[in-house]
């Protein structure tokens, strides 16, 4: 049964979501950590849903996995799935879906599906030159760490996920935070724009 627009698709489950985007070596990472456990959000990535989806041997999972080795991009409709079901899986009732929407067809496909704007995107802003130097410094054995690929993936980002932010941004709901300061600053500035969200329950 298709429910209206004033009830979303998480079985009238009333929730907080923000979506959190930033280049890649944006520190978005470390800062979601830090707002799960000061704040108490649930932290859901889309990438990650798929690859657990993947290991889970699932029929999708597959789907999923042949589809990501073709090189195609996955269709939003499976990654909204999956955030759906960790939502409504969830205790929770406040969430931090990192790393989308990785482009606007996802953003559509997300308030199509699940009938909820999100409180506001968090989006980690830093040049490319700061990204380059701290994705070549950190040098966690990525295999896609090299300045190309960076450029690459930072080229994607500015493409596909920009506009997602600019969209939001006309609708006043963007809250940037300056990414290239130190990882305590940068939280300082996150925990002002969380505040309002009250401490996480003991």
């Amino acid at each position: 049964v298709r429910q209206d627009g004033t009830v979303n698709i998480l079985g009238g489950k009333k929730v907080a979501v923000v979506f959190v985007l930033g280049g890649p070596g944006s520190g978005k990472g470390t800062q979601c950590s830090n707002i799960v456990e000061h704040f108490g959000f649930t932290h859901l990535s889309a990438g990650e849903l798929l690859r657990s989806e993947i290991k889970s041997g699932s029929e999708n999972g597959t789907m999923i996995d042949s589809i990501i080795k073709e090189g195609k991009i996955v269709p939003s409709e499976i990654t909204v799935k999956l955030l759906q079901e960790a939502m409504i899986k969830s205790e929770n009732d406040k969430f931090l879906i990192d790393g989308f929407p990785r482009n606007q067809e996802n953003r559509l496909s997300f308030e199509n599906v699940i009938k909820i704007s999100p409180e506001f995107v968090l989006f980690f802003d830093c040049s490319e030159e700061e990204l380059v130097r701290r994705l070549l410094g950190r040098n966690q054995g990525r295999a896609d760490d090299n300045i190309e690929t960076i450029r690459k993936r930072f080229r994607v980002f500015e493409e596909s996920s920009l506009p997602v932010v600019q969209y939001y941004d006309s609708k006043g709901k963007v809250k940037k935070i300056n990414a290239a300061k130190p990882i305590p600053e940068v939280f300082e500035d996150v925990k002002t724009i969380f505040q309002s969200y009250g401490p996480k329950a003991a």
